[in-house]
């Protein structure tokens, strides 16, 4: 950690000594307009989280715009890989291409509160949905993204529902000029995408633009089956009259992605044991083709046999359409905005989830002795492994391996889901004696609803990359088979089972007022409220044997009831925001925030069973300095936020009935403060150096518990999976060869110390990577390569959420995680014109 802090500060410290020169040689110089020169990072033309658009530097909260000349250099692998370059967010992008983790500003939550949109309106309205995310999870990056906005803080609980951060996507729309790009992008990982584009004029006012993209992909942990398959098509039509534009969109997404969990990486008997030689660190999986027919069975509420077919190869599919139309003009100074979307699709859910550590081959099996002699007969002598399927004819014995077996969790889900939204406001300037104010007043609904089928089950497992499924057999003293632990695998047929409906209603209304008082001094103010309305139900479930008697799996099954739990409920919040800003020159300012969030609980209480309803409430605190000179910026911003209440109960894995039954309720304050750094210098013409920096102190405080747990041992404790120092560094070297232009860049990347337990007793090392690409461009052509840890960097993401939350891993380092990938090479040709 040391050489960590200690590499980072001396690269800030040149940042700061690059910058200072810069700095100087223009300080009399007005800054450049970038609507002009269109290459000015630091003073961008923003639109999310403001009353109309503006330069960033002008703003009195944290924004980043990423356009695709950004995104083409960063290359990233997801749109959680892209996120991780701004800083105050944290990601954890080991879960495949989507499915990450995105945290904001150490907010402890899996998603920060970010919440996505496209051209400012959410393709789904809240955070998730069943199984799915409506950020990076519906949300997927190609040429028809014109550039992405992200706002941390600020005004996001104004502009957004249940907002500590918005990213923003800016889609293509048509012009005067015809423009296309065709992008052709292979990896070293089984990686084919196209990616297209195409806009330009239909007649003189009238604009059209679309693209989307094609990949397949065998993924970055080969499970012997691609691990991401399919792709979107985006497409637009904008007409221009004398007063503003109308624009109608449409968008379908088909895709499959694998999503990627946690692994063991040492022996739990002799931690200091690596497992490497069965599971690979950068490219072992316990996704396997042996879970491509798992048959999941439970019983309906009329007492009769279930089964669902699944195969882990569907992973994580999407499917859904989305219609949009926007609606924007000027009458005598009154700006009307006017937008709506429609959303309906479907997720499809297989996933192999991790669950206890890998056990000692012969003591897991005597742990059943008893019971398989119960069931069985006193004959019973011995419990022995096989394939599965194979009733004992292919016989498998752990101790020519790892002597070590595991069970995981099998979880399928089936949800259909809609969501209609829509955004109308007015903006109008108003002149007053003592300045200007700039009032915007709108009024956002939104209809939203899903349904849900939930299973999951206990599967048994060998302990390698790709694991064959096991069974557990009963045999005689002569070797005959008695009967089975397991059936064809499972361990345990549905343990946990979940069916439900919910529909939700929402409106809310908002204003803000930007008051620009005097030259250079801006206060503004927000205000937003929203009301709810919940209706749903749940089908209660309770244990049955399913009457197998030559397997104990089907012992501790769950089966519904056949009642119907009917469920309502009407939360509400109100969100506020006051920020000043103040420039000093040209180039200098600084600005100051106080934000109120409130996070009513979300739509799934009332399709879940005894859930638990908090509304989450936090209050912001935001100051910065922040300084551009035409390609140099530099913006810091502290932060300081305390939630209160703060939920941090769980449901952890037991292993003995295979259900997360095991809840832990935690009630009280989480505060996180910290401080952020944006930069770019350009010291000369060919070098640039970018970077983002973040150091925070997330912790836990006054938390309560009525189940005899100790929350004095975890207040003042390190907030779970929460980083307190990261960031990147991305230097470029770029030069002209007469018609040519080279590029070579790199990206430097650290992450601290982290814990996977309340109690901090388990932690995951820091790491640092290192990336780096070249691109030529030529005419319309443009070639890149780009690498990602390149020296196979050792960092674990994660931990085993579904057991090490209370107790931690037994080890004070982490022998069970998702670990990064490993060393990959992308190659990217594109042609535009």
């Amino acid at each position: 950690m040391k050489k960590q802090y200690l590499a980072v500060g001396c690269a800030l410290f040149a940042l700061g000594i690059a910058a200072a020169p810069a700095f100087a040689q223009t300080a009399d110089t007005p800054a450049a307009d970038p609507a002009q020169t269109g290459e000015d990072a630091g003073t961008d033309i923003i639109v999310t989280g403001s009353a109309r658009a503006q330069r960033r530097f002008d703003i009195s909260y944290a924004i980043n715009s990423l356009s695709q000349a950004d995104v083409q250099k960063i290359a990233p692998k997801s749109f959680a890989d892209l996120l991780g370059t701004v800083p105050g967010i944290q990601v954890e992008a080991t879960g495949g291409e989507v499915q990450n983790i995105t945290r904001v500003r150490g907010i402890p939550t899996d998603r920060g509160y970010l919440i996505f949109q496209q051209d400012g309106l959410p393709l789904y309205h809240e955070i998730d949905g069943v199984f799915f995310n409506s950020g990076e999870g519906m949300n997927r990056y190609d040429l028809m993204t014109e550039r992405v906005e992200i706002v941390r803080g600020g005004p996001a609980p104004i502009y957004a529902s249940s907002a500590a951060a918005i990213a923003n996507n800016i889609t293509v729309s048509g012009g005067p000029q015809a423009r296309g790009k065709a992008q052709l992008t292979l990896g070293d990982t089984g990686l084919y995408r196209l990616d297209a584009m195409q806009s330009g004029p239909i007649s003189d006012n009238t604009y059209f633009a679309i693209g989307g993209f094609l990949r397949q992909h065998d993924g970055y942990r080969y499970a012997g089956f691609p691990s991401d398959k399919g792709g979107q098509i985006r497409a637009n039509l904008k007409h221009v009259f004398d007063t503003g534009f109308v624009k109608v969109s449409a968008e379908y997404v088909n895709d499959h992605n694998v999503f990627y969990l946690p692994i063991p990486t040492n022996d739990p008997r002799n931690p200091a044991v690596s497992l490497n030689n069965y599971i690979d660190f950068f490219e072992g999986t316990l996704n396997s083709p042996s879970l491509r027919a798992v048959n999941i069975k439970y019983r309906d509420g009329a007492g009769n046999m279930q089964g669902m077919q699944r195969d882990l190869s569907n992973g994580r599919h999407m499917r859904f359409f989305n219609a949009a139309a926007e609606y924007e003009a000027n009458f005598d100074g009154w700006q009307v905005s006017a937008k709506i979307g429609g959303t309906k699709g479907k997720a499809s859910f297989d996933a192999f989830y991790s669950t206890t550590n890998p056990a000692d081959a012969t003591t897991f099996a005597a742990g059943y002795l008893n019971a398989a002699r119960t069931a069985f007969g006193p004959n019973v002598a011995r419990l022995g492994y096989a394939l599965a399927g194979t009733n004992g004819a292919t016989a498998y014995d752990p101790s020519t391996a790892s002597g070590l077996i595991m069970s995981g969790q099998y979880r399928a889900s089936e949800s259909d889901f809609y969501s209609v939204q829509g955004d109308l406001s007015v903006t109008r300037k108003f002149e007053t004696g003592i300045g200007t104010h700039d009032v915007r007043v709108g009024v956002y609904s939104s209809f939203y609803g899903n349904t849900l089928l939930q299973a999951y089950q206990d599967m048994l497992i060998e302990v390698r990359s790709q694991p064959r499924t096991l069974d557990l057999l009963a045999y005689s003293a002569t070797g005959q088979v008695l009967g089975s632990v397991t059936q064809n695998g499972v361990l345990r047929y549905t343990t946990t089972l979940n069916q439900g409906k919910a529909d939700a209603q929402m409106i809310a209304v908002y204003a803000n007022d930007s008051w620009d008082i005097t030259r250079g001094l801006r206060v503004d103010a927000g205000i937003r409220t929203e009301r709810y309305s919940y209706k749903g139900y749940a089908l209660p479930t309770t244990q049955v044997n399913l009457g197998d008697a030559t397997t104990l799996a089907d012992d501790t099954t769950r089966g519904f009831t056949g009642q119907l739990l009917d469920q309502r409920l009407k939360p509400k919040a109100t969100n506020w925001t006051v920020g000043v800003n103040y420039d000093l020159t040209g180039h200098f300012g600084v600005y100051g925030r106080l934000s109120n969030l409130e996070v009513p609980p979300q739509m799934g209480v009332v399709s879940s069973i005894n859930p638990t309803i908090v509304k989450t409430k936090a209050r912001q605190y935001e100051a910065g300095v922040k300084a551009s000179f035409g390609p140099h910026y530099l913006y810091a911003t502290g932060f300081y936020t305390k939630f209160n209440p703060f939920n941090a109960s769980f449901a952890a894995f037991n292993p003995q009935t295979g259900r997360n039954d095991q809840t832990l309720p935690f009630i009280g304050e989480a505060s996180v403060k910290g401080v952020e750094v944006d930069g770019r210098v350009v010291p000369i013409r060919w070098f640039s150096l970018d970077g983002s920096v973040t150091w925070q102190n997330p912790e836990y405080a006054n938390l309560q518990n009525n189940s005899g747990a100790d929350p004095s041992a975890v207040n003042g404790k390190q907030i779970i999976r929460e980083a307190k120092f990261f960031g990147n560094l991305r230097p470029s070297f770029d030069f002209e060869l007469g018609e040519k232009k080279v590029s070579i860049f790199g990206r430097f990347e650290w992450v601290g110390r982290r814990y996977v337990d309340l109690f901090n007793r388990t932690a995951m090392p820091g790491y640092q990577t290192i990336g780096s690409g070249a691109s030529l461009d030529w005419g319309g052509w443009r070639f890149q390569v780009v690498g990602d840890n390149l020296f196979n960097a050792h960092g674990l993401t994660e931990g085993n959420t579904r057991t090490d939350q209370f107790a931690g891993q037994g080890t004070s380092q982490a022998i069970y995680g998702r670990p990064l990938f490993g060393r990959n090479f992308r190659f990217i040709l594109s042609r535009s014109w």
